[in-house]
């Protein structure tokens, strides 16, 4: 599997109980689509959230946020790591 890093823009003010809360959906339904997120960050003064995935596709990732509620406006392969 493939490592996804996503970034959510607009989440400004978000807390660490609503980043809780929208790590768990995800974390409810991500094996519907053989999905593992593994991390998410928050910057609520910018409104920016990152999550960090194992994935068969980009795609699969997008799938679940939507569902979730919380779609990305960006999903990046992650193909290096140290």
């Amino acid at each position: 599997m493939s490592k996804f890093m996503d970034v959510h823009h607009g989440m400004n003010g978000i807390t660490a109980d609503q980043l809780k809360e929208a790590h768990q959906a995800d974390l409810a339904i991500e094996k519907e689509e053989g999905v593992h997120f593994e991390k998410a960050w928050a910057d609520p003064e910018s409104g920016t959230v990152y999550c960090l995935s194992e994935a068969p596709s980009a795609d699969a990732v997008q799938r679940i946020h939507e569902r979730a509620g919380h779609r990305a406006d960006e999903v990046h392969p992650v193909p290096l790591t140290v």
